[in-house]
């Protein structure tokens, strides 16, 4: 594959074409080496509040501690984390590895039912929640093996007298903090005071030991716990230091983190690939909040930034985004579904940078292409493998596809997971050896480009069947997204007599004098006959993980 796709070719210059995975036995020591060299650096930023290295050093010993002597956790038990972007994430997200337990990443916006789900199916025994959620967890709590449950609120690592301000506004005031029974849960500050006062024990962590249980986002079915070990991070944070090298300094660099740390994409490359670089996460906790987002992005320099095409689209939108200073801003990443051509023409357009576009999946950790950070980006495509890293096209006969032919992208790197949480079933569906390697099926088809460029038709599952013509949703989308007056859009394919299906467009209105039969008129101009949307439907808004994935299985449920 090398030899017919030369990706490195590619490459920013100076970028390795290998990284060594085994170089750290574990993610501590990355995250350790960071803090005894950047002590002084702040590592996060949330509400105008700031933590050093040094003081998260401090504060995930002591809540590891607690976790250790206190909680009475071994090594190896999960540990599940439900909170959005703050301070409190990383104290908990670096205590819980650094006592050499399992983080189970959890979605604070899940319902009592998938909670249920996630903490049953993990077997996690602790969680760390914020208080708004805490109301969910009562419900559920006496279904699962959770004993122990430490409750944080927003203002927890703030000073006094803000800490109570802030509290007693979100829980008396805007009420967000429902009535929660949990008389055994124990405050996150209690946690970390206990644990100052107790004997950190730094244990013994394999790179084969497992690092995260990181749940799919259960939009194809029942959700999975993908098993990534040690040495699949470490890998992953690797390469992403590698690939960014050429474009970032080593602590002098400030990221906008609006995707939510509980992602694999913010927590591999945002949290742990800037903070091994010594650099700076600007934590924004409600994105879709665009004033208060446009005001901290106004506040604080920000020289990178990584999102989603409906997160950097809605940026566009509000007329304040163009006030902004975007003179340090030196990349933009997008990644979690395809950036569409006309979302990233504007973009460049006002900020000046380029908005590159990467790939990967939770069963990857995540990234596994992206477009290189020099400017010779190509947009449309999800760019080359990253260090280590071989990706194939293979057909649906199990036969590597030919130059532009598409079919299922597969890939083998140090990153790809051990298989999906005592599942063996479903890894067997995505894991296949292949001359002598492992190698990860996506689920998703693309085409090998010139170049060693790769680019992404749609996932497997969401092609619509036309007439016997397979029709890709992200190419009637991305046609219609160039329409001046449409916001958003999403394509699904619904039952049809005639054609087996027939394609049905979700359209948000950016202009509310958009009216059917002038978008069918612009589809005509730009779509062959079958790819033309047979049923249009204006919606105010589109379904959206909390990550801002716009949902398809919900609109073809609908």
């Amino acid at each position: 594959m090398a030899q017919q796709f030369p990706w490195f070719e590619s490459y920013p210059k100076g970028t390795p074409t290998e990284i060594n995975p085994d170089s750290y036995k574990n993610i501590i020591e990355i995250i350790e080496e960071a803090i005894k060299k950047y002590p002084n650096n702040t590592a996060f930023i949330h509400m105008d509040t700031s933590i050093t290295f040094k003081e998260i050093d401090e504060l995930s010993r002591s809540f590891a501690a607690f976790l250790q002597k206190k909680a009475n956790l071994k090594q190896g038990d999960r540990v599940a984390i439900q909170m959005p972007n703050m301070i409190q994430y990383a104290v908990a997200l670096f205590g819980i590895l650094r006592a050499g337990m399992v983080v189970v990443n959890t979605n604070p916006l899940y319902t009592a039912r998938e909670m249920e789900h996630q903490f049953k199916d993990s077997g996690a025994k602790a969680v760390v929640i914020l208080a708004n959620f805490a109301h969910l967890l009562a419900e559920v709590l006496p279904k699962t093996k959770i004993e122990t449950v430490i409750v944080t609120e927003i203002g927890d690592m703030m000073s006094f007298p803000k800490r109570f301000i802030v509290n007693s506004v979100v829980k008396y005031v805007k009420k967000m903090v429902p009535t929660y029974n949990l008389p055994k849960a124990v405050t996150f500050r209690t946690a970390l005071s206990q644990g100052k006062g107790l004997d950190y024990t730094r244990p013994e962590i394999s790179s084969k030991d497992m690092a995260f249980l990181q749940y799919t986002g259960g939009t194809t079915g029942v959700s999975k716990g993908a098993i990534l070990t040690q040495r699949n991070i470490v890998a992953n944070v690797l390469q992403m230091k590698s690939w960014m090298s050429t474009v970032l300094q080593e602590g002098k660099e400030l990221i906008v983190t609006a995707l939510p740390l509980y992602h694999i994409f913010s927590l591999s490359v945002n949290c742990f690939s800037f903070f091994a670089n010594g650099n700076c996460n600007l934590l924004i906790t409600n994105p879709r909040d665009m004033k208060a987002f446009i005001a901290d992005l106004k506040k604080h320099p920000f020289t990178a930034m990584t999102g989603v095409n409906t997160l950097y689209n809605g940026l566009l939108n509000q007329p304040e985004f163009t006030t902004i200073d975007f003179s340090k801003l030196k990349i933009a990443v997008g990644g979690a579904m395809a950036i569409q051509s006309i979302v990233a023409e504007k973009w460049k357009k006002v900020t000046g940078v380029p908005l590159s576009e990467g790939y990967g999946l939770t069963e990857s950790s995540p990234v596994l292409c992206s477009n290189p950070l020099n400017r010779t980006e190509r947009v449309g495509t999800i760019g080359v493998p990253v260090p280590s890293t071989e990706i194939k096209i293979v057909t649906d006969d199990n036969v590597e596809a030919s130059f532009g032919e598409r079919g299922e992208i597969w890939a083998t790197g140090p990153q790809i997971m051990a298989g999906y949480w005592e599942r063996p079933d479903e890894t067997d569906k995505v894991i296949a050896e292949w001359n002598g390697k492992r190698w990860l099926k996506t689920g998703d088809i693309g085409i090998a480009m010139d170049g060693g460029f790769f680019k992404i038709v749609d996932r497997k599952k969401d092609m619509i069947l036309v007439s016997g013509f397979n029709v890709y949703p992200n190419e009637v989308e991305d046609v219609v997204a160039t329409h001046p007056k449409v916001l958003e859009v999403a394509a699904v394919g619904v039952p049809d007599d005639k054609s087996t299906e027939a394609v049905k467009i979700f359209v948000v209105k950016k202009d509310e004098s958009l009216t059917e039969a002038e978008l069918r008129e612009f589809c005509k101009e730009q779509l062959t006959g079958y790819k033309q949307p047979k049923h249009i439907e204006f919606r105010k808004d589109l379904p959206k993980t909390n990550v801002g994935k716009i949902l398809r299985r919900a609109l073809r449920e609908a």
